[in-house]
């Protein structure tokens, strides 16, 4: 491996220039990614700190990332099947009924909180099986299908619930992962951690391009992406670190749910961009049938998407629970659209083959910074729909326009 990297090193290279080039003509072709996102979190941070002296605040910035990780985390899962060019409206409410699953269990059959909580993932995967196996097999849009269990899994949460249609969370695993934080120590840790597998990925990509003799990008790339990281990261959690508390008792480190946030997107990412499933779920986003002729199993790699993306939309839920305390009978009615819009303001087309799970992420936080920054205005929720609103048509426009400009003609 040393004898690999030592190789790679010293030949077999682009250099920064072609790097740079590269990108430029990316851009020229419309492939912006996730630029125009993080150029609106840029232009919404000065916009809000200037009307609002408390938004760049150490309390807000802490509950900015708790605000984000449920809609992050629900809009990861929705990438798997944008990605096909499909779409489930049921995402939310199929981790509302895993949550009432959960719920269910522990307050009336007695349940220990372990058990119900897997089974309340393995119900919400089961909800992503059927719907998997109705588009893919059957063929009934996944708009129509979704729609459908969207209208009916409200009514499943009731029943679930019961009457009152509210339960408490009593659990303090549970309710820990949205409302304690890490040791100071562990916030460092993290970022190592981060750093050391950035570095092993970028190292194994690198010695898998050498094998199939493909040229690989400068060593210089990956210092400078570590060292972005590093710095970013060790400014966060140092500033995370500082006490926040309004009161007498102190409140500081790195929010727990941030660390579980990160892990899933890194290992969705591993799936999305470095398996054989994840070249599928691309190939069959972009052209289902030259990918059914190359071989593929289409129907298998659609059906799969849905149970995925189910998954990760119960921990969405897991995260919501945590959040407020009680899973009610209301719970994922809404936030579905969010993610939505956060997956395509982020950068992952609407039209499927294109996007990464680090997209959908920036799309959760442009969301979030909108929301917690109108709120901190005291602006009225219609305002916050109309901004949200107007975000996600301009990102699909210019997710419409630049696959123009690139030659991509929608299927539709």
């Amino acid at each position: 491996m040393s004898e690999q990297v030592t190789s790679l090193a010293s030949g077999h290279e682009g250099t920064l220039r072609d790097q740079g080039r590269a990108y430029v003509s990316r851009l020229k072709a419309g492939e912006m990614g996730s630029l125009p996102a993080v150029l609106g979190i840029v232009v919404l941070a000065i916009i809000f700190q200037i009307a609002s002296p408390f938004f760049i605040t150490r309390l807000n910035f802490a509950n900015l990332f708790v605000q984000a990780a449920e809609l992050a985390m629900l809009s990861a899962a929705l990438v798997f099947v944008i990605l096909l060019g499909e779409i489930d409206l049921s995402a939310g409410v199929t981790a509302g009924v895993a949550m009432a699953v959960f719920i269910d269990l522990i307050k009336t059959q007695g349940w220990n909180w372990i058990p119900a909580l897997i089974v309340g993932f393995l119900a919400g995967m089961a909800i992503g099986a059927v719907i998997g196996f109705m588009v893919a097999k059957i063929g009934v849009p996944s708009f129509v299908v979704t729609l459908a269990f969207f209208l009916g899994f409200q009514g499943m949460q009731l029943v679930l619930l019961g009457e009152g249609g509210v339960y408490r969370v009593e659990t303090p695993q549970i309710l820990a992962i949205m409302n304690n934080n890490l040791a100071a120590w562990g916030g460092w840790l993290m970022l190592a951690i981060c750093l050391v597998a950035s570095y092993l990925v970028a190292m194994w990509d690198r010695s898998r391009r050498a094998s199939y003799g493909l040229v690989n990008k400068p060593f210089s790339m990956v210092v400078l992406k570590l060292a972005g990281l590093g710095i970013i990261g060790a400014a966060t959690v140092f500033y995370l670190n500082l006490d926040r508390s309004q009161g007498s008792i102190p409140i500081s480190g790195v929010p727990i749910v941030m660390p579980i946030t990160i892990a899933v997107l890194f290992i969705g990412t591993l799936v999305l961009d470095r398996t054989k499933y994840g070249r599928y779920l691309y190939a069959v986003g972009g052209n289902p049938e030259a990918a059914r002729r190359a071989g593929i199993k289409v129907v298998m790699v659609r059906m799969t998407a849905f149970i995925v993306c189910a998954f990760l939309a119960v921990i969405s839920g897991v995260f919501h629970a945590s959040r407020i305390g009680s899973v009610d009978g209301s719970a994922g009615h809404t936030i579905v659209l969010s993610g939505v819009a956060a997956a395509v303001v982020g950068g992952v087309s609407l039209f499927g083959g294109r996007g990464r799970l680090a997209h959908a992420a920036i799309g959760a936080i442009v969301i979030s910074m909108i929301d917690n920054g109108l709120g901190l205005l005291q602006m009225p929720a219609g305002v916050n729909f109309l901004v949200q609103g107007g975000v996600l048509l301009l990102a699909a426009t210019i997710d419409a326009l630049a696959r123009r400009r690139g030659g991509v003609v929608s299927r539709n």
